[in-house]
């Protein structure tokens, strides 16, 4: 897991979860190693070069039809999920007609390889987690295990184990909410201009969207949400217009509510539609 980076009440940060120097493009390697359909599955639809593909039309591979009718070859779904994936999804979608993919459709019609499964599945869950997805628990019905139902943890990516509903963790052995626990075991801030407060975690996760956040000690107690650009308070975690609205002209001083304790969960960013 990468370290949260710092924000203030100048700057713009929040907690990633991506390398954003990886290119989700198809290299010249991956190119000259292109995987092909078999023109002998029944289990495939397969059209016309021309016909449908609105992704890429330099791949040798015949198409085949997705569950919404539009084309693709192995190699041009991979390389289109992976931007999706890059871009912060944890699903999958037409770039045509914005319909719904299933995980193991794509499995299947990206041929993906056990690395590639284990690429998007991380990053999947990674993107899952940094939306505030509180359900871990994920069912899916595949084929190769003749339709039961798989239930696997978001969080370590294993069959599920243990009691369910539940949102922090399953049972198995070192499956852990690395975000929850960075909260719990982060050192406490020393401001350097807001006197007074003591005990106050030097990470944070954002009250609105729940990317975690982390005070460089320097300058006032606002800081601003990269991810959401919402603005609020370090201390007691008001949104900043309600804690200015109690505290009128307090950038520097005390809440007067205190030091909001460490948090236990992550909120869910309830986004507009």
């Amino acid at each position: 897991m990468e370290s949260p980076v710092t924000t203030d009440d100048e700057t713009d940060n929040s907690w990633t979860t991506a390398d954003e120097t990886d290119s989700p493009w198809t290299t010249a390697d991956e190119m000259e190693k292109e995987k092909c359909y078999d023109p002998l599955d029944s289990t495939l639809t397969f059209v016309e070069k021309d016909d449908l593909d609105y992704l890429y039309d330099d791949f040798k591979s015949l198409r085949a039809k997705m569950s919404c009718g539009h084309g693709v070859t192995p190699s041009s779904l991979t390389q289109w999920c992976r931007v999706l994936l890059t871009e912060g999804n944890s699903s999958f979608r037409c770039g045509e007609c914005r319909a719904n993919w299933p995980y193991v459709e794509v499995r299947k019609m990206a041929l993906l390889t056990p690395q590639e499964r284990e690429e998007f599945e991380k990053a999947m869950a990674a993107n899952a987690a940094k939306d505030g997805l509180d359900c871990k628990l994920v069912s899916i019905s595949l084929k190769m295990t003749k339709q039961r139902n798989y239930e696997f943890c978001w969080q370590c990516l294993k069959e599920w184990k243990g009691e369910r509903p539940r949102s922090d963790r399953c049972d198995n052995e070192g499956c852990c909410n690395e975000a929850l626990k960075t909260l719990k075991t982060c050192k406490d801030i020393v401001f350097a201009r807001v006197k007074g407060v003591t005990g106050c975690p030097s990470i944070r996760a954002c009250p609105t969207c729940g990317s975690l956040v982390e005070h460089n000690s320097e300058k006032c107690k606002n800081v601003t949400c990269l991810r959401c650009k919402v603005q609020f308070c370090f201390v007691c975690l008001k949104i900043t217009k309600v804690c200015l609205a109690i505290d009128e002209g307090g950038y520097f001083r005390v809440c007067s509510s205190g030091v909001a304790p460490r948090q236990t969960s992550i909120p869910v960013w309830l986004k507009k539609s």
